[in-house]
C-alpha cells in the first residue's frame, strides 16, 4: 500500500496544533513551565546536483529550492497531583525529516511515551538507465548508448511510530514496555552479474568476437519492508540484590521476496559493442534473484548485580534467543527448490552466560574479572540446495562458541599516580565442518583459534592543571590446523600448510579474521587546562597488525596512526571559541595475482573551528568551520613472479590513481531577542564537497554496465542555504 508523505505531513501538523490548543487554557492559569513554537522559511541556492552530498540524510537534494521551518517544544509541570508532567518535543515538521514525540509522566509512579518520525536518505550517486520500471520486481533492462536513458533517484524513505509504557508496581518492582515499528520504503543501489563459462554453469558459453559472454547490470532494489520490535521488562530493586528479566521481540516482514528481471537477448561486451548473447546466458540472467527475506527474532533474559560486601560486587547475565527464517520459496517466486522443502527452515539457538566481580579488597586497589560465554547453535535442516555439473551439496550448518575472559587490576600508588595492568583471552569454536556441503573460492578454512592479551596503563597527574596517561597494548592470535576443501565435498585437515604434497601452495590466500596474527598498539592521553577558561585535550595512538601465513599472496601487514587535539577558550564572559584537529592514516600491505603488491593507505585529516558570542544582552552570534580532506592511495610494486604483461601494464599506466574526497562547511547565525517572550534567528550555511572517483569514471568517461547504465555524480557541489525563523514562547 503506498502512502503518501503529504498524508503524513499534514496528520503532524494537525496534531502538533491540536496539542497545543488543548493546553492553551492551561498555559492561561500559570501551569505551564516552557512552550515554544518557531515558524520560518529557508532557501537553498544549488541545483539537486550540487546537493547531493548536503542533501544525502537531511532530505534536502531534490525538491523545491524554498522550504518551511515549524519546530514546537512543550512542558507542563502540576504538583497537585503528585508531581505530574507532559512534554511534547516537535522538530523539522515541515520538512522530509520530522520528528514529534509525547511524554506524559507522574515521577516515580508511571510514565507515557509516544513517537513518531520519518526521515529520508537519497544516494549521492545518480543512476542513468534505459531500465523500464526500474524500482519495481520486474525491471526490463532496456540497452542505450553509453551515458544514455533517464535519471533515477535512489532514495529510501522511513517512517516510525513508537508507544512506550513504565510503571512502578510497588515500591521495588516495575515494568518498562516498549513497542516500535518502522516502515521503509524506496529503491536502493543493486545489481547482478555472470561470468560465463563456470562449473556450475556448464551450458553456458564465453565470450566471442560475435558474443556476449558475461554481463553486470544496475537493477536498483525495490524496497518495502517493515520491522517492528518489542521489548518488555520487569525489574526488582533490594538492599543487596537488583534483578531485571526482559523479552525482546524482532518480526522484518518484505513485501518483495525476489526480483525477476526481464533481460533481452544483446548486451555490450567490454568495448560497448552491442552483441547477441552467447548460449545460455540470457536464461541465467534471467533469473529471480532474492531479496531479503521475511524472519523473526526472541530473545529472554535475566541480568543482576549483587553486592557480596561492601567492597565486593557481583554482575551476571543469562540470555537465550532464537532467530527464525521461514519465508516461503514459492511464494517469493522460487519453484526450483528441493524435493519436499517448502522453506529454509532457518533456525539459530543463542543461550548467552555472563558473570563478573568488581573488588576493592584495599583502599587503593581495585579488582575487576569478567567471563563471558556465547553458544550459536545452528538447527536449519540440511538440503540438497547446490548443483555444480555432477556433483549436488548441502547448505552448511554455522555454529559457533565464543569465550571471552578478561581481568584487571588497578592500584593508586599516590593521589597523582595509578597503574593499571589487565589481561584478556578469547576462544572461537566454529563448530565441524557439514561433510555433506562444499567450499568454493576459498583457499582454506579453520574450526578454533585463540587470542591472548595484555594491557599496562600508567595516569599520571603532573600538576594541578595537566595529566596523561600511557597505555600499552600487545595479543597473539593463534588456531587450530587449517582445513584445505577437499575435491568434493568436506574439507581435509593439513597439519603442515608447508607440505608440498598435501599443503597449500603459493597463491593461497587465507582470511586475515582466521589468520595467526600479532597486534601492538600504543596510545597516550593528555588534558591540559591552565586556567577556568582553557581546556586542551589531546590524543595520539599507533597500531600495528602483521600476519604469519605459509603463502605469498594475502594481508601481511596493517597500520593505524591517529592524532587528536580538542580545545575550547573563553575569551570573555561573552564570548568563546573551539577548536579540534584530528588525523588518521590507515594502511594495509598484501600481496596478490598476478605478482601485484598493493599498500592501500587511508589518510583522514579534519579540522573544526567555532566562535560563539553575545556582542548584547539580546544579541547572540556564532560562526562555525569544518574542513574534512580524506584520501585512498593505491600504491603498487610489482613482485619477482610477475608475468610480463603485468609488468608492461603497470609501466604503462603508472598503476591506480588515487581517490580524494574533500568538504568544507562554514555555518553562521544571529539571533535577536526581540522581547521576553518572542527571538528572530538567521542562519547560513555554505558547503563545497569535491570527489574525484575512477571506481564509476575517469577523465569524463564513465563506468558503463552491459546495458549502458551508468552512476554518476558531480564532481564540484556547492551549496547555500539560509533560512529565517521566528519564535514565540509562553513561560
Amino acid at each position: 500500500m503506498h502512502h503518501d508523505g503529504r498524508h503524513f505531513q499534514l496528520r503532524q501538523r494537525a496534531l502538533a496544533w491540536a496539542l497545543l490548543a488543548a493546553f492553551g487554557p492551561v498555559l492561561a492559569q500559570g501551569e505551564v513551565v516552557n512552550a515554544s513554537v518557531t515558524v520560518g522559511a529557508g532557501l537553498m541556492m544549488g541545483d539537486a546536483a550540487d546537493r547531493a552530498w548536503f542533501g544525502q540524510y537531511n532530505g534536502l537534494r531534490y525538491g523545491d529550492r524554498a522550504l518551511g521551518v515549524l519546530d514546537l517544544r512543550y512542558h507542563r509541570r502540576s504538583d497537585a497531583a503528585g508531581t505530574e508532567q507532559i512534554d511534547v518535543l516537535g522538530t523539522r515538521l515541515l520538512t522530509n525529516t520530522r520528528e514529534l514525540s509525547l511524554r506524559w509522566q507522574q515521577q516515580g509512579r508511571w510514565r507515557l511515551s509516544a513517537d513518531i518520525g520519518q526521515s529520508q536518505r537519497h544516494d549521492p550517486y545518480t543512476l542513468r538507465t534505459g531500465l523500464v520500471g526500474a524500482g519495481s520486481t520486474t525491471p526490463e533492462v532496456v540497452p542505450v548508448a553509453i551515458a544514455g536513458g533517464t535519471d533515477r533517484d535512489l532514495k529510501l524513505k522511513r517512517t516510525s511510530v513508537g508507544v512506550g509504557m513504565w510503571t512502578a508496581l510497588s515500591p521495588r518492582f516495575d515494568l518498562d514496555i516498549s513497542l516500535k515499528s518502522e516502515e521503509k520504503r524506496g529503491e536502493r543501489l543493486f545489481g547482478m552479474g555472470m561470468n560465463c563459462p563456470l562449473p556450475v554453469t556448464p551450458g553456458c558459453r564465453g565470450a566471442t568476437t560475435a558474443h556476449t559472454g558475461w554481463a553486470l547490470l544496475a537493477l536498483p532494489e525495490p524496497v518495502n519492508a517493515r520491522h517492528s520490535q518489542i521489548e518488555a521488562r520487569v525489574s526488582y530493586a533490594g538492599e543487596s540484590l537488583r534483578l531485571s528479566g526482559g523479552y525482546y521481540g524482532s518480526f522484518y516482514n518484505n513485501a518483495h521476496g525476489a526480483m525477476s528481471p526481464r533481460v533481452p537477448g544483446s548486451l555490450n561486451n567490454a568495448l560497448g559493442e552491442l552483441l547477441p548473447l552467447n548460449t545460455g546466458l540470457q536464461a541465467l540472467l534471467n533469473l529471480p534473484v532474492a531479496l531479503a527475506p521475511d524472519n523473526q527474532a526472541h530473545q529472554f533474559d535475566v541480568t543482576g548485580n549483587y553486592t557480596v560486601a561492601s567492597h565486593t560486587q557481583m554482575r551476571f547475565k543469562l540470555a537465550f534467543g532464537r532467530a527464525e527464517q521461514h519465508q516461503d520459496f514459492r511464494a517469493a517466486g522460487f519453484l526450483d527448490a528441493p524435493a519436499g522443502v517448502a522453506n529454509l527452515g532457518g533456525r539459530i539457538n543463542t543461550t548467552l552466560a555472563e558473570v563478573g566481580v568488581s573488588s576493592r579488597p584495599l583502599p587503593k586497589l581495585t579488582l575487576v574479572a569478567d567471563l563471558r560465554q556465547e553458544d550459536k547453535d545452528d538447527a536449519t535442516p540440511l538440503a540438497v540446495y547446490n548443483v555444480a555439473g555432477t556433483l549436488t551439496y548441502t547448505n552448511r550448518a554455522l555454529p559457533s562458541r565464543r569465550t571471552r575472559a578478561k581481568a584487571s587490576a588497578a592500584y593508586q600508588f599516590s593521589s597523582a599516580l595509578k597503574g593499571v595492568l589487565g589481561a584478556h583471552h578469547e576462544a572461537i569454536d566454529r563448530g565441524v565442518f557439514t561433510a555433506s556441503s562444499a567450499v568454493g573460492g576459498l583457499s582454506a578454512l579453520r574450526q578454533k583459534t585463540d587470542e591472548t592479551g595484555l594491557r599496562a596503563e600508567l595516569r599520571r597527574l603532573m600538576s594541578e592543571s595537566f595529566s596523561a596517561s600511557l597505555s600499552l597494548e600487545s595479543s597473539q592470535r593463534r588456531g587450530s590446523n587449517w582445513l584445505r576443501p577437499g575435491s568434493t565435498l568436506g574439507v581435509i585437515e593439513v597439519p603442515d600448510p608447508l607440505d608440498p604434497a598435501n599443503g597449500f601452495g603459493n597463491t593461497a590466500i587465507f582470511m586475515p579474521t582466521l589468520a595467526d596474527r600479532q597486534r601492538d598498539k600504543i596510545k597516550l592521553q593528555a588534558d591540559w587546562q591552565p586556567s577556568a577558561a582553557m581546556s586542551v585535550q589531546f590524543s595520539v595512538e599507533d597500531g600495528q597488525d602483521r600476519y604469519r601465513v605459509s603463502s605469498q599472496q594475502g594481508l601481511r601487514h596493517s597500520g593505524i596512526r591517529q592524532v587528536s587535539i580538542d580545545g575550547s577558550y573563553a575569551l570573555s564572559d561573552k564570548w568563546g571559541v573551539t577548536g579540534f584537529f584530528s588525523y588518521g592514516d590507515q594502511q594495509l600491505h598484501q600481496s596478490r595475482a598476478e605478482g601485484y603488491i598493493l599498500s592501500f593507505r587511508n589518510a583522514n585529516t579534519h579540522f573544526g573551528l567555532g566562535l560563539t558570542g553575545k556582542p548584547s544582552d539580546k544579541l547572540q552570534v556564532g560562526a562555525e568551520l569544518n574542513w574534512s580532506d580524506d584520501k585512498n592511495v593505491y600504491a603498487q610494486a610489482l613482485d619477482g613472479y610477475a608475468p610480463p604483461d603485468s609488468v608492461a601494464l603497470l609501466a604503462a599506466t603508472g598503476g591506480l590513481p588515487d581517490i580524494v574526497f574533500r568538504q568544507s562547511t562554514l555555518k553562521l547565525f544571529v539571533k535577536a531577542d526581540i522581547d521576553k517572550r518572542s527571538s528572530a534567528r538567521i542562519d547560513l550555511v555554505h558547503q563545497r564537497a569535491r570527489l574525484n572517483d575512477w571506481g564509476w569514471g575517469y577523465n569524463g568517461v564513465p563506468f558503463a554496465y552491459s546495458d549502458g547504465a551508468t552512476l554518476w555524480q558531480q564532481p564540484n557541489q556547492q551549496v547555500t542555504a539560509m533560512a529565517v525563523s521566528y519564535t514565540y514562547q509562553w513561560k
